[in-house]
């Protein structure tokens, strides 16, 4: 367990975690609320009011909040069809707020009936096809906007039906522009990764458009002028919609889809800090600060989002450890629109463009791509079905396409083990000291410098988290075995939880050795390069008898130095 940190336990790391977090959050912000009708002074609303109510009230104590990349592809979907309907943004308006207040209730509902726990159990490939069909929207999306053009109605079917329009509407200057924004966010890191390449590329390509372009033809890269300055407004109007029924059955699915999605997205990222950190998060408690700071964002008309992983990451890396620092970030913003209001609506759309491109780009699961020649073939096909889902139907009906096929698919699998186990002889059972009968001559060696891991049953994403606060576990030894011997069967979750498990013992300096691994998860251990990358094969031993030679060999050895 981790010692309790008080709020005011690392005032100096939790300010220049949070500042840091909050300048590299910033031209995010304004690129997701640009990709909405509500325009970039909605997504800075949302990462100030997201960010400190969830910082205070949620249950990770180095999140950073803001809008996000899947969170805005559904606001966007959400706020273009109110606006479709009502027939005017200021009609929409109040649909708009009351479904991301009502997403804010939803996600808080999750957490308050404890759920958060069974985010654990999505499977990789649904989480890989969704954020790879996520990015691929973005990219799609802003391809418009790159070339200097509002995006057509349609999302991503829109875009690629008038995609044959564009060499007549292209406007040159955006297009350098977006180049140039691009460039220095790749470009820069090999330099220096000390300041945000995104803030660098913001600032220097927005003043030098502004003062080397004519008025009028700053106007044609699609600035929007001044946004507003100060303190935002508290919207109300939206109240009498929660009494309309007809409206509130209309606008549900879509707060739905936002409040799973930002349970899921910021679980997630708090899983990534919990691994950074060895901390535990608590998964409820975070849903609640999630659907708290939703709820105040929609009051005052911001976008809704999630916990931020790489503003996350970031912020750790740069000293934060409570929730000070999620505070900070979002009082930095607050200072940034209260000062600067008038000065970044002067940013270039082709700017915002070019780095949303490189969201795009970098949310795209390109491990699990690289791999779906490798990984199980049902795997393959549900990555697949849930990618081209997400990017060609709805986000929602994406995620649950996915667990229901995901989890038929297992269980088909794992009747077909059973029947071909069923009149298999079982392996040596586990004694009464925790070991196997075959593991007795290893007694003296055991918790001393050896820890054997027994894994028993298919490894596979329902089993993923247990499996990973097992391996948080281990005991300092020198030598870890982990035994596969009744492990018939993994899925990609699983390939990539060893491979995460691996690397954290690797780290840790444990030599690490596997006993009994066979058919197809030895198969899927060689296909991904876990056999021989991680683990050699001379360490992969079919029996126990072999492992205890090896071990008896090494203990000696290690003890004669």
């Amino acid at each position: 367990m981790s010692k309790t940190i008080g709020l005011f336990s690392n005032i100096k790391g939790d300010l220049f975690g949070g500042v840091t977090a909050g300048i590299v959050a910033l031209p995010l912000a304004l690129a997701f609320g640009e990709q909405t009708e509500l325009g970039a002074i909605a997504g800075l609303y949302g990462a100030i009011a997201l960010g400190f109510f969830a910082a205070i009230f949620g249950g990770t104590k180095t999140q950073i909040s803001g809008p996000t990349a899947p969170m805005t592809v559904v606001s966007a979907v959400l706020i273009s069809g109110a606006i479709t309907k009502a027939g005017s943004l200021e009609a929409a308006f109040p649909i708009i707020v009351a479904s991301f207040i009502l997403a804010g209730i939803l996600q808080a509902l999750l957490g308050i009936m404890k759920l958060g726990k069974y985010i654990k159990y999505i499977p990789y490939p649904v989480v890989s096809g969704f954020m790879s069909g996520i990015g691929i929207i973005i990219i799609i999306t802003q391809i418009f906007p790159f070339f200097g053009v509002s995006s057509p109605e349609g999302g991503a079917f829109g875009t690629i039906a008038n995609v044959h329009k564009i060499p007549e509407i292209i406007n040159y200057y955006s297009v350098g522009i977006a180049v140039v924004t691009i460039g220095i966010i790749y470009l820069l890191p090999i330099i220096t990764k000390k300041i945000p390449a995104s803030l660098i590329a913001l600032v220097l390509v927005s003043i030098a458009a502004y003062f080397l372009f004519p008025a009028d033809l700053f106007l044609r890269i699609n600035s929007n002028g001044p946004i507003p300055n100060g303190l935002p407004k508290l919207h109300l109007n939206f109240i009498p919609i929660f009494k309309n029924w007809n409206i509130m059955i209309q606008i549900f699915e879509y707060s739905a889809t936002l409040a799973a999605l930002g349970a899921i997205d910021s679980l997630l990222t708090s899983v990534v800090a919990d691994n950074i950190t060895k901390t535990k998060h608590n998964s409820d408690k975070e849903l609640i600060g999630q659907g708290i700071g939703n709820i105040a964002a929609g009051f005052i008309g911001g976008l809704p989002g999630a916990g931020a992983t790489m503003r996350t990451v970031i912020n750790i890396n740069s000293g934060g450890k409570t929730k000070l620092s999620g505070i900070a970030a979002s009082l930095l913003l607050a200072a940034i629109l209260l000062g600067l209001g008038n000065v970044v609506g002067y940013i270039p759309n082709a700017v915002l463009a070019g780095i949303l491109i490189t969201v795009g780009i970098g949310i795209i699961d390109y491990k699990g791509i690289r791999h779906i020649k490798s990984i199980p073939r049902a795997d393959a096909v549900v990555m697949i079905i849930v990618l081209s889902l997400t990017v060609f139907v709805d986000l929602l009906y994406a995620v649950a396409a996915g667990m229901v096929l995901s989890s038929l698919l297992f269980m088909i699998k794992a009747a077909n083990i059973v029947e071909e186990n069923s009149t298999a002889e079982s392996l040596s059972k586990l004694n009464d000291e925790g070991i196997w009968k075959d593991e007795k001559n290893l007694k003296s060696i055991i918790g001393d410098k050896v820890y054997i891991k027994h894994i028993d049953g298919p490894l596979f994403f329902g089993m993923v988290s247990g499996f990973n606060a097992m391996i948080k576990s281990i005991p300092n030894v020198d030598i870890v075995v982990i035994r596969m011997d009744k492990v018939p069967y993994v899925d990609q979750s699983g390939l990539y939880a060893m491979e995460d498990a691996l690397l954290d013992l690797k780290q840790r300096n444990f030599q690490i050795a596997f006993v009994g691994i066979y058919g197809q998860t030895k198969d899927m251990f060689e296909k991904i390069d876990i056999i021989p990358d991680l683990i050699s094969r001379e360490l992969c031993f079919s029996n126990i008898d072999e492992c205890e030679n090896w071990l008896k060999d090494n203990i000696e050895n290690t003890n004669k130095q």
